[in-house]
């Protein structure tokens, strides 16, 4: 198996993106994260689901968790209107590091090295002959589902 067949499509959104669209994103496909590309497609970061949700909450109560309680809910249901008016690279983790990128012919074992080298759940599948060319991502979930299949 060869990255380029293991590779699929995946949601992905720009560093220049509206945060709350990729928020609608994560929640609508129920997705762990997002791939996240530069002005050239070329894979940037990955916003993790949870630190979205790190963004929408208050620094106050994330140094001291006790303090969720005295938030009602009806300021907690407007907890995402932090995020209006914010880029997808406003969300992104300060120490955010470019995504572990395959070449279409890396060997599934190679993939699964990088993965668990960069402890990643997703790897960008990326085609650099002419430029750069985004084929799919390939998820930890599928890779093992593809690994168990061969397996028997």
């Amino acid at each position: 198996m060869r990255a380029c067949n293991l590779a699929q499509e995946y949601e992905s959104v720009r560093l220049d993106g509206d945060a709350i669209e990729a928020a609608r994103l994560m929640a609508e496909h129920k997705l762990p994260g997002l791939l996240v590309l530069d002005e050239r497609g070329e894979p940037r970061a990955i916003l993790p689901a949870s630190q979205l949700v790190k963004v929408l909450v208050p620094g106050y109560v994330i140094e001291d968790p006790n303090l969720a309680a005295v938030i009602d809910e009806r300021h907690a249901d407007r907890l995402c209107e932090s995020l209006r008016g914010r880029r997808v690279a406003d969300c992104l983790p300060r120490a955010a590091t470019p995504p572990p990128i395959a070449a279409p012919d890396d060997t599934a074992v190679e993939v699964a090295a990088l993965m668990a080298q960069t402890r990643s759940p997703l790897v960008a599948v990326v085609d650099r002959e002419e430029g750069v060319r985004l084929l799919g991502v390939i998820t930890a979930s599928h890779l093992l589902s593809k690994l168990l299949q061969a397996a028997g």
